[in-house]
């Protein structure tokens, strides 16, 4: 991608972020966004078809450089990966956006784009690990599952005030990958 298209996006990413934490997403305006990341409407438009897809764009930059962090192979017998904690930290710094995207009434393309990527991830490590945790279930059925409880528990973190840490939350996830047969880090 040429760096000045990356360099546009990402300030446009950034942008809402930053706005997302003065005010509601309902409120911003694609003018709001634009101006705040120093381009004009139709560059907004260049990059992005409405804010929407801003907006989901924005949380799949943010869980790509998580995921980057994390390690080839993980190792279920030891603590949650670093970038699980730094991945919900970010999660955890724009809590009011993500309580809106994920919410009864959120972003569906923002919360689709996640669903996805966590099953992927899923997917993945079953496969890496021969599925030997799961020798009668199909990878996408364990998958989906495995998802649906991480969705519910980062719903369940961002419903509770004050918002426990990072570190906590994905201790928590990671106690319900696991599963109950398996020794986990004791949490909150």
């Amino acid at each position: 991608m040429d760096p000045r298209i990356a360099r546009t996006r990402r300030s446009l990413q950034e942008a809402l972020f930053e706005l997302a934490r003065e005010r509601p997403l309902d409120d911003i305006t694609v003018g709001d966004i634009a101006e705040r990341a120093g381009v004009n409407r139709s560059s907004f438009y260049q990059h992005y078809a409405d804010k929407e897809t801003l907006l989901a764009d924005a949380l799949d930059a943010a869980a790509d450089e998580a995921e980057a962090s994390l390690p080839e192979a993980v190792d279920l017998a030891a603590a949650p990966p670093d970038a699980a904690s730094a991945y919900f930290g970010h999660i955890a710094d724009h809590a009011d956006l993500y309580r809106r995207v994920l919410g009864d009434h959120g972003s569906a393309v923002a919360t689709s784009r996640l669903r996805e990527r966590v099953e992927r991830i899923v997917r993945d490590e079953i496969a890496r690990s021969g599925g030997s945790d799961y020798p009668d279930l199909p990878i996408d059925v364990v998958a989906a599952g495995v998802t649906g409880s991480v969705l519910g528990i980062i719903g369940a973190w961002l419903g509770r005030d004050p918002l426990p840490p990072a570190e906590t939350v994905a201790a928590w996830v990671w106690g319900v990958i696991l599963g109950p047969n398996r020794p986990a880090q004791k949490t909150e």
